[in-house]
């Protein structure tokens, strides 16, 4: 194990060497799709009546220092991958349908969102944050979509250009059943639906000119303080004892991706023009969970920095945001914002695992001149390998 320690000692501290793009790497244009993990103010927008908090502080404290409709502190993935290709963060649909064409990038994401239609949910009488699903979304993107290119070969020169990210989507798709009681064997078989429900939307988007595709993967989500507090059990065999996180919630999550990934496949083998690239939100983050402190965040990574009281900082009855509820002094130190997303801080950590630390496949950045990995992706890669190793 010491010789294990100084090996990881030495490649965090001396790989470093910094890739250098051609460039024809650079995406002029992103174009995103998905949930609350996602939303820049869609959602905030049509009234944000399931959730009205994020109209206001301490939603978007640290960075824009006003509430944007993020339901964060601050940035998203979504911001930092904008920020690493040179873009603007993307606006909300929403916001732009009715002006002049945005030739940047748009964003459709809706927090509340899924990836299966409302009507299947309204149909068991479990009620959703929004309607706006993944399918709604993709009818937006139609909608804009001839005010962006008017031919085929406009619009095929201009997507070969852009960026299409689809996801994070489907958590909701799990959370909205889980808290109007159903159990996670009631909702295992629900998963290829679930899944079907992305890579049709993967192959709409193809359909329609797509070339570059970035499709992520489910988050640990056993993982998070609202899991932990409604879910908690008394059965210390439930919990990781590497991450505390409750490990049949974050099964089915892995199986969720390992479902996601086939179906991936078979759509790379039916287009074998278009890049479809998974993006490993899980591997990315789970490293954070099982040691917090070594990557900074002081605070935990299962409690909430915003909430209302108890174990985890989760509270029902004062969510983030309401009275009663509490802000930590410094989110940075936190993985978890409010008990269903997270700070700034641990969104722009995956983001830098998926931009240059091995968690996108095949990778987001192509076409180096030379293949070097930073000291950061060295480290980050490392690091999600061996953590296990490393003293808490």
């Amino acid at each position: 194990m010491k010789t294990m320690n100084i090996l990881v000692f030495s490649l965090l501290c001396c790989l470093s060497s910094k890739s250098v793009l051609s460039s024809s790497d650079h995406y002029n244009a992103i174009f995103n799709f998905g949930d609350s993990h996602s939303d820049t103010g869609n959602f905030l927008i049509t009234g944000a009546l399931a959730y009205p908090e994020i109209k206001n502080l301490p939603y978007g404290e640290t960075f824009f220092h006003h509430a944007t409709g993020r339901c964060s502190n601050g940035r998203l993935i979504i911001d930092f991958i904008a920020e690493a290709f040179g873009l603007p963060y993307l606006p909300p649909y929403l916001a732009v349908a009715e002006g002049p064409p945005v030739r940047m990038g748009v964003n459709f994401a809706v927090a509340g969102a899924t990836a299966i239609d409302g009507s299947f949910f309204s149909a068991q009488n479990i009620t959703l944050w929004t309607n706006d699903s993944l399918n709604v979304q993709l009818g937006w993107f139609k909608s804009l979509k001839s005010s962006l290119c008017t031919t085929k070969q406009d619009c095929d020169e201009y997507f070969k250009k852009s960026l299409f990210l689809v996801g994070e989507i489907g958590e909701n798709d799990y959370n909205l059943p889980f808290l109007f009681g159903r159990t996670i064997e009631q909702l295992r078989p629900l998963v290829p639906q679930i899944v079907g429900a992305i890579i049709r939307a993967v192959s709409t988007l193809i359909e329609e000119g797509a070339v570059n595709l970035v499709v992520p993967g489910q988050l640990p989500t056993g993982c998070i303080s609202m899991y932990l507090t409604l879910f908690q059990s008394a059965n210390e065999s439930a919990y990781d004892p590497k991450t505390g996180c409750l490990e049949a919630y974050n099964a089915l999550f892995k199986y969720h991706n390992n479902y996601l990934k086939q179906e991936l496949q078979k759509l790379r083998e039916q287009y074998p023009h278009a890049r479809i690239m998974y993006a490993d939100y899980y591997g990315a983050s789970i490293s954070i969970y099982r040691t917090p402190k070594f990557y900074g965040f002081y605070g935990g990574a299962l409690t909430a920095c915003c909430g209302g009281g108890g174990p985890y900082n989760f509270n029902t009855s004062a969510y983030c945001g309401q009275s009663g509820s509490t802000v930590c002094k410094d989110p940075s130190a936190f993985v978890d914002w409010d008990g269903i997303h997270s700070t700034e801080s641990a969104y722009h950590y995956i983001a830098r695992g998926l931009i240059d630390g091995g968690f996108i496949s095949p990778p987001l950045l192509f076409q180096f001149n030379y293949l070097h990995y930073t000291k950061n992706a060295v480290r980050q890669f490392v690091l999600s390998k061996v953590t296990y190793l490393l003293p808490e």
